[in-house]
């Protein structure tokens, strides 16, 4: 119900109204919400909390536009948000989908049973819709307002008895390596000591067999295991001790000097030939877009070099135990950090045959604030929709292994030395999502593009002769 006020307030407010008081409530909301941001300074945390609430501001004033036409219902106004947010996650720079109403459901099963059906699109605009049928009953329409809340509930409840269950083809025991303690920076000794590479393996050491794929998380690596003896002799060790399959990750060289977020596969036989580059990369925080007109910002000094973006999806080959109780090989998608908040990324994995997937991440700048949680939060969301379970590791935490129907089974805590080890069922087959996509966002545009037309044609008749 926390959307009600603000959509309460639209209600009879007008555009200018309307874009004012999204503008206020988008500035309180995520001026929490991305609160985190704050450690990169002032010349960060303000401009981001203006962008990000002026969305909120264009959906009041496109609500109030419609309103002033009496085209504002409650599923109207549901879909212009749900297009709001689908414009701020692709645009500019590839967007931001961070805060999009549906993630408030990452816990609640008939949500992510939602998701598996349309995305985090598709619980947005139930969600959204149930406030706005709250505003109707409020002001008057009881009646309409009921049977439109008892549609929403029943379509939610048929969605999670109706969800098609997905194939199970075997069990994949993994151990997610987190091993940086330091909720600062490295001191220089640390670095000359390689302390991230080097307690990582220690940490690894604890872990025996049985395990199928370990797991060293984003920036683990110190150089690049390719033209470096002690990483590659060593993850190679670390691979044929357990005779499992290790991804670590760290950047590499990029053509024009700039770098690669990358994640590297071994096995007993050492490197693989599978790679995985970062695709969907921060904006101001792995790249400075106008680089040489914003030279004056000192801050943006914390990035010296641009990083590269990747233009493939990898699916590496995992030796589990398969559904018959033999051994098999299955197929895990790799993504790192940001790329796990956009659900197309993770979708393209499903139909691709990625039978589970690994988040790679490293949240260590944002220090104990909300940001690791969130990050977590999406990954459960990114199983939803998906069908496949998908092992979240962060270098500082934290890290959780969640099932394929996006139940979070365990996790790690903050800055936390230690393995999680855990076994999850991999899985194949499409959710209605894979298969459909982002058919939701296209509900949404046609429903308020609808009304948008109604709205003119119904102007042009009231001001004719």
């Amino acid at each position: 119900m926390a959307l009600v006020p603000l959509l309460l307030a639209w209600r009879g407010g007008g555009v200018r109204l309307g874009a004012a008081c999204g503008a206020t409530a988008g500035v309180v909301f995520f001026g929490v919400l991305v609160s985190w941001s704050w450690y990169f300074g002032a010349v960060a945390f303000f401009p981001f909390v203006l962008f990000l609430s002026s969305w909120w501001a264009l959906a009041g004033a496109v609500v109030g536009w419609l309103d002033a036409r009496g085209r504002a219902s409650a599923p109207v106004v549901a879909a212009v948000w749900v297009l709001v947010e689908a414009g701020r996650s692709r645009v500019p720079f590839g967007g931001f989908s961070w805060g999009e109403a549906g993630y408030a459901f990452h816990d609640f099963v008939p949500g992510r049973s939602l998701a598996a059906w349309g995305g985090v699109a598709l619980v947005s605009l139930a969600a959204v819709s149930v406030n706005g049928l709250v505003v109707d009953a409020v002001s008057g329409r009881r009646r309409p307002a009921l049977i439109g809340m008892a549609s929403v509930a029943l379509a939610v409840l048929a969605a999670q008895a109706l969800l098609p269950a997905p194939t199970t083809t075997g069990r994949l025991r993994v151990a997610l390596v987190q091993g940086n303690d330091k909720n600062r920076e490295l001191t220089a000794e640390e670095l000359r000591a390689r302390y991230l590479p080097t307690n990582h393996l220690r940490l690894a050491e604890s872990i025996h067999r049985p395990v199928d794929l370990v797991v060293l998380p984003e920036s683990t690596l110190d150089a690049d295991p390719r033209t470096d003896e002690f990483l590659d002799d060593s993850l190679t060790a670390l691979a044929a001790r357990l005779d499992a399959v290790v991804l670590a990750g760290g950047n590499t060289e990029a053509p024009g000097g700039r770098i690669y977020n990358t994640t590297f596969m071994y096995t007993a036989q050492g490197r693989a030939p599978y790679v995985y580059r970062k695709r969907h990369l921060v904006p101001f925080g792995e790249y400075v877009p106008w680089r040489e007109a914003l030279s004056f910002i000192e801050e943006l000094e914390q990035i010296p070099r641009d990083f590269a973006p990747g233009r493939q999806a990898t699916v590496f080959p995992v030796r589990a135990t398969g559904a018959a109780g033999g051994p098999e090989e299955i197929g895990v998608g790799a993504l790192i950090c940001f790329d796990s908040a956009f659900g197309p990324l993770a979708r393209g994995y499903a139909r691709q045959g990625a039978e589970a997937i690994v988040v790679s991440t490293n949240n260590r700048s944002y220090r104990r604030s909300a940001n690791s949680a969130q990050h977590l939060a999406m990954s459960e969301w990114r199983a939803a929709e998906t069908g496949r379970p998908v092992l979240h590791a962060g270098i500082s935490g934290l890290s959780g292994i969640v099932d394929h129907r996006g139940n979070l089974r365990s996790r790690t805590s903050l800055f936390e030395p230690t393995v999680l080890r855990g076994e999850v069922e991999t899985t194949t087959g499409r959710t209605p999502y894979v298969a459909l996509g982002e058919w939701a966002v296209v509900l949404a545009a046609v429903l308020a593009v609808g009304a948008a037309g109604r709205a003119r044609r119904r102007r042009t008749v009231n001001s004719g002769p």
